[in-house]
């Protein structure tokens, strides 16, 4: 038997590489390979790859927000496509020809994000927004002199007033409940105790609502309350922002809330409505939004989130004969369940909401996360001076 494997190693000399072992006992091409030598092997026709290697990216101390961008283009993944978003939203940002429309959706007020929509609209950035009812809401709550707090997603979480604490044994349904009790409502890891919605309450009643009985668009709706939250913020010597409902009416900057039911502050409009001449047009706003995008010489789209405000920034292109020519957009969701929130961008040129030729990057991620980062280093990278 030790004759016959002997003789059968000797018939698998030549293996169906065509690679063998030679006397010394190092591996070689034999005749029955298909003449290509070891170092000088056939590389095929290519038409998908291209020599572009992956970096490695290098942080330091002291770098800048655009200095760190850079370092994520070397890199693939998510990396690239954060420094690629960089690019698109600093080009949107330089060129003066291009009227841009920012979609906001999500939490981003409650969470902390407020002043980076604030300091775009008063720098020109903003020439159109489109966001919720509640972030709204939760805009004139800090405006008058409520605010947000750090809380616990989770009751084995560090206590953020008492990170020492001993953990107490609550369940998560146990956790709500106790909130509840003590009248605090909970955005994830974010408090707001329910006083702030009786003081937003009386700030809508008082101040906005009276100075609109009739029959307006959405958008001018938002605009008389931008003007309430800024005059409150300033009679009531508020130490935080007037915010971003204020900010874009100091600066002629349009607000559409498409959904602006499905909120607290749609809420109120609809129970002040019962008793007086008040009323929304929920399509009056579509006229002017169009007539934006129409006039516009080019267009740029951010899209922070998905939702109504999303689809409602890219669906203007459709009553248009034009496209987006440059869209950005900061997600959480992924692209194969079929959502809206996580359709691609390309996914939005097959409608024609973007031109064939457009600029565009999906970036999924934490937008309270992505939004301050891409933000920052594109107007780094536009070569606005820091403030």
């Amino acid at each position: 038997m030790s004759d016959d494997r002997e003789h059968a190693d000797d018939e698998r000399g030549a293996d169906a590489d065509g690679v063998g072992t030679d006397e010394s006992g190092a591996e070689g091409q034999t005749d029955a390979g298909d003449g290509h030598d070891a170092g000088d092997a056939h590389t095929p026709h290519r038409e998908e790859f291209h020599d572009a290697p992956i970096g490695h990216a290098r942080v330091r101390g002291g770098m800048t927000v655009g200095e760190l961008a850079n370092e994520y283009g070397k890199a693939g993944i998510g990396a690239a496509s954060v420094d690629r978003a960089v690019d698109v939203y600093a080009e949107m940002l330089a060129d003066e020809d291009v009227r841009n429309f920012f979609g906001l959706a999500g939490a981003m007020v409650p969470t902390g994000m407020r002043q980076i929509v604030v300091d775009l609209i008063r720098d020109g950035h903003i020439d159109a927004l489109v966001t919720t009812g509640a972030n709204l809401t939760h805009d004139a709550i800090e405006a008058i002199g409520g605010k947000h707090h750090h809380g616990r997603a989770e009751p084995h979480d560090p206590h953020p007033g008492n990170p020492d604490a001993e953990p107490t044994g609550e369940t998560a349904r146990d956790h709500d409940e106790h909130l509840r009790d003590e009248g605090v409502d909970r955005i994830y890891n974010v408090y707001l105790p329910q006083e702030h919605f009786a003081l937003f309450e009386s700030h809508l009643r008082e101040n906005v609502f009276p100075n609109v009985e009739r029959r307006v668009s959405i958008q001018e709706f938002t605009a008389e309350l931008g003007r309430a939250n800024a005059e409150q913020n300033r009679e009531r010597d508020v130490a935080e922002d007037a915010g971003i409902a204020a900010a874009a009416y100091e600066h002629d900057v349009p607000i559409y809330c498409p959904a602006i039911q499905d909120s607290v502050l749609g809420i109120q409009a609809w129970i002040y409505s019962q008793t007086s001449e008040f009323g929304l047009n929920a399509l009056g706003d579509m006229t002017h939004l169009s007539d934006l995008a129409f006039d516009a010489e080019k267009a740029g789209a951010m899209v922070v989130g998905g939702g109504v405000p999303k689809n409602y920034v890219l669906q203007t292109m459709l009553t248009i004969p034009d496209a987006y020519d440059y869209a950005v957009q900061l997600t959480m969701d992924p692209d194969h369940t079929g959502g809206l929130s996580g359709a691609t961008l390309d996914e939005a040129r097959s409608w024609g909401k973007l031109e064939k030729s457009a600029r565009n990057v999906t970036v999924v991620g934490d937008a309270t996360v992505t939004l301050p980062l891409v933000v920052a280093a594109a107007r780094e990278r536009a070569g606005e001076s820091s403030k």
